[in-house]
């Protein structure tokens, strides 16, 4: 196979087969032959005739899973059914709307709805800000997107966007105890978007712009944050770029180097490079080479208003090429594509490179294809130091809405970096990695509390 075996393809298959007792070892056995990897064999029922068997497997593609069952048939075995994980944890959506008190009894009916809430309602449209403590809006995140650019999948739409924007509450709820709906929006124009979104947000403490194509998202979410008294986040941009820059600091650490000291190129200066260009030249970095489709960036050169802004901040002198620019470079930010650049480019840098390949699913360089001591991060969760945006925005957004903020500053969002690279230990640190786990506890509560810290009016 041209990939490895993932979890987005986990089958299980239901199994009938003579009694052996080689069984479990040749189920697995064939399997493997085919490239496909066993990740559970569970025995349902064993009989005097026969064994029923659950075999659980991590496949490449459909196409994969098909030769798996190909292979099982040819062996003998008799496959009763073939179940789709990933289809069926998203049966019924990844998320749902639980009360807070459970109604069982005409008083407690009478306490959250009428005639109570009347009382409630009255004291909001009294006292606008009593909604913060009397409604869920102090505690809940709009996760709003038009589909236009899906991770790894484009522009699909808002209804094929969906499924992730639950996921993506599901993680809000479960790393930041905040409760989080998706909007999925079916409109492309920047005004009337705008306008919806808006018009939604006083049920909302926090808005999460998610997967909104570039150069319309600087727009809206700079045109939203206006309109707005509430935070407004565009999570591709910002939080990939607080997770960079937590991961560069620990990088620097481990290979005795400074912010200051070093030189940066950013490969791909879109929604995500424009937003970790701007993070790194905030945290202290000054060497910044911003390269695009058309080569490196530099002042003399026709430019957007947002890699104009980059440039000008930057010490960075003009390069003739992206070689010309890595060659003797510290650090390279890849947030472009597979294939947009030759890894061999690496052998060029200077002494330790640290290189983040943040391309997905497929990143711009594996980590086969580098030397020894090249430090390495990606954005896959099967490969070390994922830069994932979930180190970020539940607890950014914990952080916000508890200090009543009303925008997310550059200053919340160092202190959220700082905060994500200091859950990394020196043991952890010592054996190469730079990033904490997502589901390491202390680093969601640690970025929260620095958010809250950082804010000020």
């Amino acid at each position: 196979m041209n990939a490895d075996p993932s979890p987005s393809y986990s089958t299980t298959a239901r199994i009938e087969a003579p009694l052996s007792a080689s069984l479990l070892g040749d189920l697995s056995r064939t399997i493997g032959a085919v490239g496909a990897a066993v990740v559970g064999i569970d025995l349902i029922e064993a009989t005097t005739t026969g064994a029923r068997v659950d075999v659980t497997f991590n496949a490449v593609d459909e196409a994969h899973v098909a030769s798996v069952r190909d292979a099982l048939t040819q062996a003998g075995y008799l496959i009763r059914s073939v179940s789709d994980r990933t289809f069926l944890a998203h049966l019924g959506g990844s998320i749902e709307v639980v009360p807070r008190m459970r109604l069982r009894t005409r008083d407690q009916l009478s306490l959250i709805y009428t005639p109570g809430v009347a009382r409630v309602a009255s004291e909001i449209a009294a006292n606008p800000k009593a909604a913060w403590n009397l409604t869920m809006k102090g505690n809940t995140v709009g996760v709003v997107t038009n589909g236009t650019a899906v991770l790894g999948l484009g522009h699909i739409g808002p209804l094929g966007a969906l499924p992730v924007m639950e996921g993506k509450a599901a993680i809000f709820k479960t790393f930041g105890g905040l409760n989080a709906i998706p909007l999925c929006i079916s409109e492309t124009d920047v005004d009337r978007f705008v306008d919806i979104v808006a018009a939604c947000a006083n049920g909302f403490g926090g808005i999460n712009l998610e997967d909104i194509s570039a150069p319309t998202c600087f727009e809206i979410e700079r045109r939203l944050q206006e309109r707005l008294t509430i935070p407004v986040f565009h999570d591709d941009q910002h939080g990939t770029a607080v997770v960079v820059l937590a991961a560069l600091m620990n990088a620097c650490a481990i290979t005795s180097r400074s912010l200051t000291s070093i030189r940066v190129v950013v490969i791909g200066v879109g929604a995500a490079g424009s937003a970790i260009s701007k993070i790194l030249l905030n945290a202290g970095v000054t060497n910044l080479v911003p390269v695009d489709r058309d080569g490196p960036m530099h002042a003399g050169m026709t430019l957007a208003p947002h890699h104009e802004e980059i440039v000008k901040r930057s010490t960075a002198m003009a390069y003739a090429s992206l070689e010309d620019a890595v060659k003797g470079a510290d650090v390279i930010v890849g947030v472009s594509r597979r294939g947009n650049w030759d890894p061999k480019i690496v052998k060029t840098m200077a002494q330790s490179p640290i290189v983040f390949a943040l391309a997905n699913p497929d990143p711009e360089v594996m980590p086969e294809e580098l030397d020894p001591g090249v430090l390495l991060a990606t954005g896959r969760s099967d490969l070390p130091n994922q830069v994932n945006n979930a180190l970020c925005f539940p607890g950014l957004f914990k952080g916000a809405l508890e200090a009543r903020a009303t925008r997310i500053s550059d200053e919340m969002l160092v202190a959220a970096a700082k905060a994500i690279a200091a859950t990394v230990s020196d043991a952890e640190r010592a054996i190469g990695v730079i990033v904490p786990s997502i589901f390491d506890a202390d680093v969601h509560s640690a970025v929260a509390n620095a958010v809250k810290g950082a804010w000020s009016a």
